[in-house]
């Protein structure tokens, strides 16, 4: 079976992404739309060795596509994704606007591809949080094996997570300290380059931010109601590639040796760990890769049943267009899309 889709917000950062995602994955595709804002119409983006003209959303008929890729921010989405899942397209939405709607299911298909039989309440799935996704695909095998109790992580998060002008404003940043040049903080609140700041959206009125909240609410709605989760959000000086240091306390004991091995034979994840020098994965070497890495996997004996890890992953691929071209997917394999509708 072949599928009409649309990627909305293809002139962005994960939009070009889920289109090479798309290509890369060889998607059963039959035909293939690039739509963006009006400012965007006719602008020409990449989808393997063709080239695509942007339509405009305004004006796109949505009701002859059968799957909606939205890459275009929470407000657009917001606006646009119940009218096209109401003519028939199930819409996957890489923005916050529906992740914790009841009725919407969020999904990470290494997790709860179950879950993924809940999209026809809307014709909505939500993509979730890009620093939840490596999380909880890491989290998943351990939490099989010896029930999670509580997770205490801190993220060191690249740039690209605030969109091209994040990346834009660490490059220009960098560059001028060796220009003698003062280039003010604009998409972030104080300087990044070669500094880190620990911030990431708004705050709220119990102190954490709205990054950390995200991660706690998502992960209880992805992976387990019952685990707590207690996050600190960091930007760091970083093109791409989302980091994450997490301690772990478990119900019963579970060896690291035997951690190590449930990572190893788990999907989504590649495991390098090794006690030497460069015996581990940074964000630099996850840029371009599908996987998430686990690295430094040790008993944490601060707590009972403590276990620590270090997790990596490319932060628009994982953690936004791989993800999102996966649940697609899985809609082709759990025959969700029927030849009625596709």
């Amino acid at each position: 079976m072949t599928y009409r889709v649309a990627v909305v917000g293809a002139t962005g950062a994960v939009g070009r992404e889920m289109l090479a995602t798309l290509e890369e994955l060889n998607f059963p595709i039959k035909e293939i739309y690039a739509i963006a804002s009006r400012k965007s119409l006719g602008v020409e983006v990449s989808y393997g060795e063709r080239t695509l003209k942007c339509e405009d959303i305004e004006q796109f008929d949505f009701s002859k596509v059968d799957i909606v890729l939205m890459s275009a921010g929470g407000d657009v989405s917001k606006a646009w994704s119940e009218k096209i899942g109401a003519l028939g397209p199930i819409v996957i939405d890489n923005s916050s606007a529906w992740r914790m709607d009841p009725d919407v299911p969020l999904i990470v298909p290494e997790v709860n591809p179950e879950a993924v039989w809940e999209a026809r309440k809307k014709n909505i799935i939500a993509n979730p949080n890009c620093s939840t996704i490596q999380m909880v695909v890491a989290l998943k095998p351990l939490h099989d094996a010896a029930r999670i109790k509580r997770v205490v992580v801190s993220t060191y998060q690249a740039t690209a997570g605030a969109g091209k002008a994040g990346m834009d404003e660490l490059w220009e940043q960098t560059k001028g300290v060796f220009v003698n040049k003062d280039v003010p903080a604009s998409k972030f609140t104080k300087d990044i380059a070669f500094n880190v700041i620990p911030h990431i959206d708004v705050f709220m009125e119990d102190g954490q931010t709205k990054e950390e909240w995200k991660m706690k609410v998502e992960t209880k709605k992805i992976l387990d109601e019952s685990i707590e989760v207690f996050a600190t959000c960091v930007r760091v000086p970083v093109f791409v590639g989302h980091s994450e240091s997490l301690n772990v306390e478990f119900e019963t004991a579970l060896d690291e040796n035997v951690a190590r091995e449930l990572l190893r034979d788990a999907p989504g994840i590649t495991v390098i760990d090794k006690r030497e020098n460069g015996g581990y994965v940074t964000p630099k070497e996850c840029v371009g890769e599908f996987t998430t890495f686990v690295s430094r996997i040790r008993n944490d004996p601060s707590v009972p049943n403590g276990l620590a890890f270090w997790c990596v992953s490319d932060n628009l691929r994982k953690g936004a267009a791989l993800n999102a071209v996966q649940i697609a997917q899985l809609l082709d394999e759990r025959g969700v899309l029927t030849p009625e509708n596709a």
